[in-house]
């Protein structure tokens, strides 16, 4: 049944919060960044989540604890994929359930279970209860949280058509009308589409007041094809990126108008020359550069990174918390910056699985590295006096822990500026000697998240400022802050983009999220091209 939101902020917030509620301010009365959409379903009645929520919270405070929050989180999955004119797998999965968090002598505790109802919710705070218990001897500090408002509210991704709703042949049928449209291409034998979805329906409660409820929903259409010739193959991959909306997205797009382009392109890689391995000027499409992003930057400026503590999926960092506002990360022009209210973005919403709302910062600012990623009880590590707002949890499993937000490259300068924009043209006009990669392919990156190489989907040669003709077998490899320092030009707003992936592994046990990164056309000066084919032409 639908979930009726003013039973969560009224009900909710009068029984369940009033006895453990604490002097932490006013509510919040921050306007939604989305709108109210069907998206939000509940799987029992309000008055049975009501009980859940009170029972769990009244259970952690007869058990002695000083903080508790409650997550009830319903999180579903699909995905349809098509080989040429036959499906090839569909998959759908859901679950459904409670998880509580509580601080007890300074110790986090945390435990869950997949029944909603107030007998299972208070036994899993007393479990919660007994994990801290657990845990407490062998704590190094007590867990400190960074004072944050109490808030109430509901957000949701704004949608026209919810993707789950959509029958599945429909799905099915969409994805199997881009073969048709390329199979006639000289050379293309093969051709893969595919759609996922992930819908989040999440009711945060917390001990000190806050209460809120967020539905988040994520698409990601794809299209790739493979042309084949004299033993060799080369293919090329749509370049549309996974995005926070409906099915509208998908209908709406320029997957099919594109789709006889790409097989082209594939076939075109297929014939292109092998690049020469050397030093040169490298200029990245936002389809590229967004990946290069995500690891070089995203990654290393997580503060349980940078303090070792996390290292999971590719290490920790070289950004040690020595060198926090001391760091030339990159070139004056580079700015990038955390921001979980993009609209579209994939890591946006209103508040995080702490209750804190959501910001935008600068982590590079002219080029030095100025701020880290942080939770609530990250802040006080760093000094800091407030959580920048990036707790998230995958589901009511898992705990929540500091995740990675949007992380966007800033454009060069735009209208307004009183100077003229850059476009992609000017950048390829300044370039004498260069290769502009479009699309992401196969990385590599160290423990630090320091060295690193990257491909890419298609690549051109730049000569005298044009467009010489296709290249293949291409990589770059560089430093970060080698890397970041190279860059000399910077496209305007007209050329930035939002790309992304809904599945970005951390943690032990994984967890994953979903995270977009923006940037615009950028050039990056004297770097390593490799040829990742040594038996290839040159």
């Amino acid at each position: 049944m639908t979930v009726n939101r003013r039973t969560f902020l009224g009900g909710v917030t009068t029984s369940a919060i009033a006895a453990l509620s604490t002097a932490c301010g006013g509510p919040d009365a921050r306007a939604p960044v989305g709108a109210r959409n069907g998206g939000g379903q509940g799987l029992v009645s309000d008055r049975t989540l009501d009980d859940a929520v009170s029972r769990a919270l009244d259970t952690a405070k007869r058990g002695g604890a000083s903080y508790a929050d409650v997550r009830i989180v319903r999180r579903r999955t699909e995905s349809i994929y098509t080989r040429e004119d036959h499906v090839i797998s569909v998959g759908a999965e859901e679950t459904y359930g409670i998880g509580v968090r509580v601080i007890v002598d300074g110790a986090w505790g945390f435990a869950a279970a997949a029944h909603v109802n107030g007998d299972s919710a208070a036994n899993a705070a007393q479990n919660a209860v007994a994990v801290a218990r657990a845990a407490r001897p062998a704590l190094k500090h007590p867990v400190v949280l960074a004072p944050a408002p109490v808030v109430k509210g509901s957000w949701h991704t704004p949608i026209q058509i919810d993707p789950f709703n959509v029958p599945l042949a429909d799905k099915a049928q969409y994805l199997l009308d881009l073969w048709p449209l390329v199979k006639d291409v000289r050379l293309v034998k093969y051709a893969t589409a595919g759609f996922e979805a992930l819908g989040e329906w999440k009711l945060f409660a917390s001990s000190e007041g806050s209460v809120v409820e967020q539905t988040v929903t994520r698409v990601w259409p794809s299209f790739s094809v493979t042309a084949v010739m004299e033993g060799q193959f080369e293919s090329r991959a749509d370049e549309l990126p996974p995005m926070q909306a409906g099915w509208e997205y998908v209908t709406q797009s320029k997957l099919k108008s594109s789709a006889r382009t790409i097989a082209e392109e594939a076939v075109e890689k297929l014939r292109a020359p092998s690049v020469g391995a050397g030093k040169k000027d490298l200029v990245l499409m936002p389809s590229n550069l967004w990946l290069t992003i995500h690891e070089s930057v995203g990654h290393p400026t997580e503060l349980d990174r940078a303090l070792g503590l996390e290292a999971n999926f590719a290490g920790t960092s070289f950004v040690t918390t020595d060198k926090l506002g001391k760091l030339k990360y990159g070139s004056d022009l580079v700015t990038i910056y955390a921001d979980k209210t993009t609209p579209g973005g994939l890591a946006t919403c209103a508040w995080d699985d702490d209750g804190v709302a959501t910001q935008r910062w600068d982590l590079v600012k002219d080029g030095r590295f100025v701020a880290y990623q942080t939770t609530r009880d990250q802040a006080a590590w760093i000094g800091e006096k407030s959580s920048r707002g990036t707790s998230y949890a995958q589901d009511h499993k898992t705990v929540a822990f500091q995740r990675m937000p949007n992380v966007s490259l800033a454009p060069g300068a735009g209208s307004g500026s009183g100077k003229p924009e850059t476009t992609l043209a000017d950048i390829i006009a300044a370039t004498d000697d260069g290769v502009l990669v479009s699309g992401n392919g196969s990385w590599s990156i160290d423990h630090q998240r320091y060295n690193f190489q990257f491909s890419g989907q298609t690549f051109h040669e730049i000569k005298s400022g044009k467009i010489k003709g296709p290249l293949r077998d291409v990589a770059y490899q560089a430093n970060t802050p080698q890397f970041w320092s190279s860059c000399d030009m910077l496209g305007g707003p007209k050329t930035w983009e939002m790309h992304g992936t809904l599945w970005d592994g951390k943690g032990e046990p994984q967890q994953v999220n979903a995270v977009s990164h923006g940037c615009p056309a950028a050039r990056f000066r004297n770097i390593d091209i490799l040829n990742v084919n040594a038996r290839g032409k040159t």
